[in-house]
């Protein structure tokens, strides 16, 4: 890359059209570089700005990696695969196998390249477990799924007791749920902003992978902290009128991508009908609590948007 930048580049593994099979658990689902990208937008079009960009390319993978690297062990991971197309497999601890090598047609691969961060000395970060991260064994389950009111708990620990990192849990969660993504173990935070620093978004590659069912346990953070700020629930609320459709904003947003169509019309079309549910589970909270234990604001002055009426269906 030109000035010694860097990105991440997730290669094609399935088809648009693919779904993430029922009997196939998140942590051994398929990364799909389309869900990388689809994010990027996503989160932009929410205004919460914490996904690194990212972007589509389609790379000849002999000429412009194979033929020019100089690293042995890169070269080492290509081969020529019996129907004559240009494959590689990669080299880690976990998932990295040949028989999950990525191959060409024949040289041409499409992916997602998205930005590296700057280094850990120029802007260092932490990573933190999620309070509400899943199991990551096939019968395991962790204590959110059994206690509703395991926030409680949460609450009463730093750094979630103060400040905006439970209500930027809160974002994250409905930002994953938009996009289908159970698969979010850690996150991270510039660590010179301290408490008060917002969440990054990354690694969202396993995302949109079932469009025709919506996993109401990525809102959990949501739904039993009953909290959320002003200003996501302004954006949502937005998004949720014929004018501003969530799906038309970001059917928009992806024709900007080299690699259109990056998501099939049934993953669009469903951002909509979860979009609803998030709104609707906050009207729940509402009407339970009131607007003011339940609506955080986070405007420095005091907004001019009008109310929304909590008793009228999203």
């Amino acid at each position: 890359m030109r000035n010694l930048a860097k990105v991440m580049y997730k290669p094609m593994r399935q088809q648009r059209d693919d779904e993430t099979p029922e009997d196939v658990f998140y942590f051994v689902d398929f990364q799909r570089h389309n869900a990388e990208i689809a994010s990027f937008h996503l989160d932009r079009i929410l205004d919460f700005r914490r996904v690194p960009p990212v972007a589509g390319r389609q790379l000849n993978i002999t000429g412009e990696v194979l033929h020019v690297t100089h690293n042995e062990d890169l070269r080492s991971v290509f081969f020529t695969s019996p129907a004559n197309n240009t494959c590689f497999f990669a080299k880690c601890l976990y998932m990295c196998k040949t028989e999950y090598a990525v191959c060409g047609s024949p040289n041409h691969l499409e992916g997602s390249m998205s930005a590296y961060l700057p280094s850990l000395s120029m802007a260092p970060r932490v990573s933190i477990p999620n309070p509400w991260t899943r199991s990551y064994t096939f019968t395991g389950r962790q204590e959110w799924e059994d206690n509703p009111f395991y926030c409680d708990t949460v609450k009463q620990q730093p750094p979630y007791n103060s400040g905006n990192r439970l209500l930027n849990i809160i974002d994250m969660s409905i930002f994953d749920f938009l996009t289908g993504n159970m698969d979010r173990h850690h996150y991270e935070i510039f660590s010179n902003f301290g408490d008060e620093g917002f969440l990054l978004h990354l690694d969202n590659a396993r995302g949109f992978g079932k469009h025709s069912h919506d996993e109401m346990s990525i809102l959990a953070p949501l739904t039993q902290c009953c909290i959320i700020k002003r200003s996501t629930l302004l954006r949502l609320q937005l998004l949720a009128q014929s004018a501003f459709s969530l799906s038309d904003v970001m059917r928009e947003s992806l024709q900007s991508d080299p690699l259109h169509p990056i998501l099939t019309e049934p993953h669009i079309s469903a951002l909509d009908r979860r979009l609803h549910k998030v709104l609707s589970a906050v009207q729940q909270c509402v009407r339970r609590l009131g607007e003011d234990e339940v609506i955080t604001n986070d405007f420095i002055k005091p907004t001019r948007y009008p109310r929304w009426k909590f008793d009228e269906a999203p």
